[in-house]
């Protein structure tokens, strides 16, 4: 072993991620005197899975993360102390199990996410390349398109639209700093749209505005009457994308979905079957430009999946995010009963970034696309734009180009962009 990879130290603190709440940050430092850093999104993923932040307030997470500190400065740090650095699968391996297990979340899953993704940002240090560089060799070259929020609702939002994200993707653009500038002029303009029909401007978690609107419908309208107004062809230069987050809308006692901003704005209760959410997603697509829908269904209606994407998936991409929670085993499944098209890749799923990378191979393999994405609960770490490079994943998913946390996996990319044209990658 390189003397200089050898773990020398390994530190926990407590930081604040972008909703105010505690997070997690672990640092590594190896004997070659490298210092990598990370931290630990404190997302909140439907149906429990992913290394989150405790559901039930502000003390609990405070309380659960100064534990999580306290596994990283004592039982972390002695596992991996004199271990090297360069060896990320066995680094992963021990880190899962002292945490307990694949399936262990919480504060074992948070110490192991920040560990995992500090290790591998010293070990580039160390070796004086860039981060993406060290994950992907000489391969990492494709700039992702990005899928910018512009519109936010469901459950972390207080306004009536029952979808969670409305976004927007700069195809028509060869470059990531145009495709930027294309997707931040579209966000100002439909702001000064919105303001002028009377609609108040105000930000979401993910930076996306968040108004009052009927259904998905009008805000798909109000979105392509932006991207007009900024001199772009809808379904040329831009297309939409939908993350419905339709786990969140799902009545398991009546097996229905529920729309409850819709059913207030309409003033009539409105629910929709699973043959009637594929219809709908349907009509959509036939009425915008609409590419990519992510969680259109429960993540446990497999058979719904199926169906949806028997009728959608030859012209949609269909990403399973909830579906399949960036695991192996469900990955597997939902390839073997042709279920969704794309994957939605969230390193804090994973709970590491050997596991990470095992699902998008997975995903490449099975000739599914691969959509690298942030979290609600987000810091200004910007780990998964360099991941997004590494694995030339074609895709990230960032929120708005609003709210530092946001930005920073974007302006981290506009950096990558000019190293790799200055080098000939790009």
């Amino acid at each position: 072993m390189n003397g200089d990879f050898e773990i020398a130290g390994v530190y926990g603190r407590k930081i604040l991620d972008s909703r105010g709440n505690p997070a997690l940050e672990v640092e590594v430092r190896l004997e070659g005197g490298a210092v990598g850093r990370a931290s630990a999104p404190s997302g909140v993923p439907a149906g429990g899975c992913g290394a989150a932040g405790q559901p039930d307030g502000f003390y609990s997470r405070e309380k659960g993360v100064k534990k999580a500190v306290e596994y990283v400065n004592t039982v972390i740090a002695e596992t991996l102390l004199f271990e090297d650095a360069f060896q990320q699968s066995v680094i992963d391996r021990l880190l899962q199990e002292a945490a307990g297990g694949e399936s262990q979340a919480g504060l074992g899953a948070n110490a192991a996410l920040g560990a995992s993704l500090a290790v591998a940002r010293a070990c580039a240090a160390q070796q004086g390349i860039p981060l993406y560089r060290y994950l992907g060799g000489a391969n990492a070259r494709t700039m992702p398109v990005p899928m910018m929020n512009m519109l936010s609702g469901g459950v972390y939002e207080d306004n009536t639209v029952d979808f969670q994200e409305f976004m927007i993707l700069p195809v028509g653009a060869k470059t990531f700093s145009d495709r930027v500038k294309i997707c931040s002029e579209v966000y100002h303009t439909l702001k000064r749209l919105l303001k002028t029909s009377g609609f108040a401007t105000s930000v979401g978690d993910e930076g996306g505005f968040a108004p009052d609107l009927k259904h998905a419908a009008e805000a798909l309208k109000y979105m392509e009457e932006a991207v007009r107004l900024s001199g772009r062809e809808p379904g040329r230069d831009v297309r939409f994308a939908i993350n419905a987050a339709a786990g969140r809308l799902f009545d398991p006692g009546t097996g229905q979905y529920l729309f409850p901003g819709e059913s207030l704005m309409t003033g009539t209760p409105v629910s929709r079957t699973t043959e009637e959410m594929v219809e709908y997603f349907r009509r959509l697509a036939e009425d915008f430009p609409i590419c990519s829908i992510e969680d259109g269904l429960h993540e446990e209606d497999w058979e719904g999946w199926r169906l949806l994407t028997r009728e959608l998936g030859d012209r949609i991409q269909l990403t399973g995010g909830g579906l399949f929670k960036s695991d192996t085993g469900r990955m597997e499944r939902g390839v073997r009963e042709g279920c969704a098209n794309a994957v939605l890749v969230k390193t804090d799923q994973a709970q590491t970034l050997t596991k990470s990378l095992e699902v998008i191979e997975k995903a490449k393999n099975a000739g599914y696309q691969i959509v690298i994405s942030h979290r609600g609960g987000e810091t200004e770490d910007a780990f998964i734009a360099d991941l997004a490079v590494a694995v030339n994943s074609g895709w990230i998913k960032a929120g708005a180009p609003c709210r530092s946390e946001r930005v920073a996996k974007y302006n981290q990319l506009m950096r990558i962009e000019e190293e790799l044209s200055e080098k000939g990658g790009v």
